[in-house]
């Protein structure tokens, strides 16, 4: 059974910073490499950045390069987003997606739940 649960959203001020967990399993963990991306109200779900599990090399959006940062931790089948000065903008859905590493959602057959971030000014 493919499978990616997040954890980790919230309310936080402009400025804070927060982490986001994907636990992984099934298919979704044989994938190469975990995306995250994100949807605002209105908008179209954006790629926020992914890494590639074995080599952890990672790509990001221009939008958050420099204040986020992916990693993860193979042995417990995890990925990680952790985001620093955030901004109101930063408000979205939040999901993780196992594929392989691309900027679009075509690449990832697996996706999680989403979880709520909300920065509030």
């Amino acid at each position: 059974q493919v499978q990616l649960v997040e954890s980790g959203g919230g309310l936080v001020q402009a400025g804070d910073s927060l982490r986001l967990s994907c636990a992984t399993s099934g298919r979704a963990f044989s994938s190469p490499a975990m995306g995250w991306f994100r949807q605002a109200p209105g908008k179209e779900r954006e790629f926020v950045g992914g890494i590639m599990w074995t080599s952890g090399y990672t790509d990001y959006a221009d939008s958050v390069k420099g204040r986020f940062t992916i990693s993860r931790d193979s042995a417990k089948n995890m990925g990680f987003l952790q985001m620093g000065t955030l901004k109101p903008e930063d408000t979205a859905v939040y999901y993780c997606a196992a594929g392989t590493l691309g900027r679009t959602r075509y690449f990832y057959p697996y996706w999680g739940q989403g979880t709520q971030v909300t920065v509030s000014s």
